[in-house]
């Protein structure tokens, strides 16, 4: 007996068009639609067992516009509940317990614990382990009007039984593994203290977000996962799903970078690597050029300074890529030594990029904002020290506690896609703080800088004769094609989270591996002067105002 009303329950659930399976057949006698379904004859006069058995691997079952499939889902439940199936044989795939619950002698929440191989049973609150658990709240059954609830606890593999596919599925369930919870003969929705399930699972890859979702038969054409109601929680040991209502439960992986994505990004990521790297050297010999050949460059202590500080940024640049290349090969070698440095070199390098954007910005906020002779003693030998120094720090202080190692991406299926020398897995709250966290106070305050110096210009163009607004315009565009160099594209990475961000993912790549090449582009056009006695209106584009010293040696 118990069998056969957890089968029912099982069905119920499923197959929520059961009830209209009838007005389905009925529709099949008067010739509105394909008798076929699963490549099989659906006749509304005869039942038989190959039917029964349909739903365990057709997939084409699940469309639930299909007449003839309606109907043959409708006989399949008629068929469970018949007095016939208790003698059968168990349904590969599904495992059931059912649980008699009496209020009266409820005292505490009732908690079950499940595996895809051993199915559900109920535990003590007590109990500890590491298996997956199932919390139903006292409220559950205090709101009931009858004493005693049955509740019934399905463990269902959808690899053996071809349940729950969506149309164009992307994402992974985890472990094959779907639990169903419901009480007979009661709707629950709505829970103010919400049902927790929680999945145990090893550490997942970086690359994998795991959901919480429950099947929604009214989602698409058959039926798909939905959300709403469901709040994931990630733990060390798990992932905690809390849900506001009882059906069919489960925890989707879905991969941020699936393989091809990734090999893809690496090919641009290297190529881009590579003419920021000639990018460079070319910038830093035009910088060369300019101080042998013009006076201004070598006479001007201000534009000596700012070119000062464009050339430490473009050779921390140089060198983050540099470092970045030479990732292709070492990862494959067994050093693991020669792995942490570089990974411990490849952090400096990109936490240098970032402090000498943020000290592009400060000084940009001295030449524009601050304009009155401020002077600042030994200013770049200061400016050096922050730049180079500061991220030196801030590697010792990670790699004295292991931080750098090799890191692999991997897919869905924890295969490793390629490996860098890098932070490695196991500190990965190191490269949140460091680099997300580091770049994000760094990205606000420059963008602050360019709004004050947005507004700066403003002012001085309504000020000037319309002559010279024009080259308040054009000093207005400098400043806005330096903050885009020198911070904006890097702002992207915090929009590449998810299965939508893949196109951010190629646009992030790209910008940033060619901003040596865009560096140098914007050096030329900004410097390089037509003639020798034009040098002063470069210098005037940079300082916004030729009369005012910002800082001395």
């Amino acid at each position: 007996m118990k069998r056969l009303l957890l089968s029912s329950v099982l069905l119920l659930l499923l197959l929520p068009d059961a009830a209209r399976g009838r007005e389905s057949c009925d529709a099949l006698k008067r010739g509105d639609n394909s008798y076929s379904c699963c490549n099989t004859t659906v006749n509304p006069e005869e039942e038989g067992r190959v039917n029964v058995m349909l739903f365990a691997w057709c997939k084409e079952l699940q469309q639930a516009r299909n007449l003839a499939c309606r109907c043959l889902r409708e006989k399949t439940h008629r068929f469970l509940q018949s007095a016939s199936f208790s003698t059968s044989k168990k349904i590969a795939g599904v495992k059931a317990l059912l649980v008699n619950i009496s209020r009266a002698i409820l005292h505490n929440d009732v908690i079950f614990s499940f595996s895809p191989s051993e199915g559900p049973k109920r535990i003590n609150s007590t109990e500890r382990g590491n298996t997956s658990k199932i919390r139903l709240p006292r409220e559950l059954f205090q709101s009931m009007s009858s004493q005693t609830a049955q509740v019934v606890v399905m463990v269902l593999n959808t690899k053996q039984l071809s349940m729950f596919m969506e149309t164009n599925r992307t994402q992974h369930i985890l472990d094959n593994t779907v639990v169903g919870i419901t009480v007979v003969d009661v709707r629950v929705t709505g829970l103010r203290d919400p049902v927790q399930l929680t999945f145990t699972h090893r550490q997942l890859p970086n690359s994998v977000r795991p959901q919480c979702v429950f099947w929604d038969p009214s989602k698409g054409q058959g039926g798909g996962w939905n959300t709403s109601g469901c709040i994931t929680q990630l733990g060390d040991k798990g992932t905690v799903c809390s849900c506001n209502h009882l059906t069919f439960f489960t925890l989707l992986l879905s991969s941020t970078l699936d393989r091809s994505t990734a090999r893809a990004l690496m090919v641009i990521a290297n190529v881009g690597c590579g003419v920021a790297v000639a990018s460079s050297v070319f910038s830093i010999v035009f910088y060369i050029f300019l101080r042998c050949v013009y006076k201004k460059f070598k006479s001007d202590k201000t534009i000596r300074i700012n070119m000062a500080l464009h050339m430490n940024l473009i050779s921390s640049l140089f060198l983050f890529n540099l470092t970045f290349l030479f990732n292709n090969w070492i990862p494959s070698m067994s050093l693991p030594g020669l792995c942490k440095g570089l990974g411990g070199f490849t952090h400096y390098f990109l936490l240098c990029c970032f402090t000498w954007m943020a000290l592009e910005g400060c000084h940009l906020y001295l030449l524009f904002v601050k304009v009155l002779g401020t002077y600042i003693r030994h200013y770049l030998v200061k400016l050096c020290v922050i730049g180079w120094g500061f991220p030196a720090l801030v590697v010792i202080v990670a790699g004295s506690i292991g931080s750098y190692g090799k890191y692999s991406i991997q897919d869905i299926d924890n295969q490793p896609i390629f490996s860098l020398c890098w932070i490695n897995s196991e500190h990965v709250m190191v490269h949140y703080i460091t680099n997300c966290g580091y770049f994000g106070l760094i990205f606000l305050f420059n963008t602050v800088i360019f709004g004050v110096v947005a507004w700066k210009n403003y002012h001085l163009q309504s000020s000037r004769p319309a002559k010279e607004n024009k080259e308040a315009w054009k000093t207005g565009l400098m400043a806005v094609g330096l903050f885009c160099l020198l911070g904006a594209t890097w702002a992207l990475a915090f929009l590449t989270y998810g299965n939508t961000s893949v196109p951010t993912r190629y646009l992030f790549t790209i910008l940033n591996s060619l901003q040596g090449l865009f560096i140098f582009i914007w050096l030329v056009v900004l410097y390089y002067p037509k003639e020798e006695e034009t040098a002063g209106s470069s210098s005037h584009i940079i300082r916004n105002d030729k009369t005012t010293t910002v800082s001395q040696d």
